[in-house]
């Protein structure tokens, strides 16, 4: 029997946080909710593979509230995956596995990491993190509350 979740009504943006990392205050960050897009994307700069003990792992700076970048996050490297982006142009991104919050649920996701200093936001949720927990009202924002 499939387990029922009670979801939320959520805008076309939200805030959202990445508890996982321990960072101060927690990674708090104002996403784009996008149906469009299958998966989520999070900002990441210095991104690099390496090896830990037999298995691959990948080290990236994210964005960090009040500061250009915020600290080395190491995670293991679930996947590397073709993305293709909303003006055709396909990339292979690393993907690492986190919960992700929003509101008050909070689930684990996977996350591509890529660079999107051009974007308006620093971090895209996708569909697939959506589909369990939440309606969205894409005339709204920041439904479930501020910062």
């Amino acid at each position: 029997m499939e387990k029922k979740y009670t979801k939320d009504l959520i805008g076309w943006r939200e805030w959202a946080e990445l508890p996982d990392w321990n960072l101060i205050n927690r990674l708090s960050i104002k996403a784009k909710i996008d149906t469009g897009a299958r998966s989520c994307a999070l900002h990441a700069e210095e991104i690099e593979t390496f090896d830990k003990k037999g298995y691959l792992h990948v080290r990236f700076r994210p964005p960090y509230p009040g500061e250009e970048l915020g600290p080395v996050i190491e995670a293991p490297l679930i996947d590397i995956r073709k993305i293709r982006s909303s003006n055709g142009i396909e990339t292979e991104r690393p993907v690492v596995r986190t919960h992700l919050k929003i509101g008050e649920h909070i689930f684990e996701t996977d996350l591509t990491l890529i660079n999107r200093d051009i974007m308006g936001f620093k971090m895209l949720i996708g569909r697939l993190a959506l589909r369990k927990f939440f309606y969205v009202d894409s005339a709204k924002s920041f439904l479930l509350g501020k910062k």
